[in-house]
């Protein structure tokens, strides 16, 4: 079972279970992290459930899609490290991922 370190807007840091194959997005509305809107529900059409991820993951994440592309270049608080976290499902490989949820546009 990965485990996520998740950092809120108030920088407040918190380490939750996640299961293999659920999405970022789903671990964090799951463990009450209500500042991750994710509208959308996972879908890829709204960028609410943006999150910065650390980089010592990027090498193991797939890679940001045409339609993520698009939707994080709506963003004013974009940056090298943004991600929809509807858009990364978790693995094992992932245990420790760190992200940290975006500002709200």
């Amino acid at each position: 079972m990965p485990k996520l370190i998740v950092v809120n807007r108030a920088g407040e840091e918190q380490a939750v279970d996640g299961s293999a194959g659920l999405s970022v997005m789903e671990v964090i509305r799951d463990n009450g992290f209500d500042e991750l809107l994710a509208l959308c529900g996972g879908c890829c059409s709204c960028a609410t459930c943006h999150v910065y991820v650390d980089p010592a993951f990027a090498d193991i994440l797939p890679a940001v899609s045409e339609d993520e592309n698009d939707l994080l270049d709506s963003s004013d608080v974009r940056n090298e490290t943004s991600r929809l976290s509807c858009q990364l499902v978790l693995t094992d490989a992932m245990d420790g991922l760190r992200i940290t949820i975006a500002p709200e546009d």
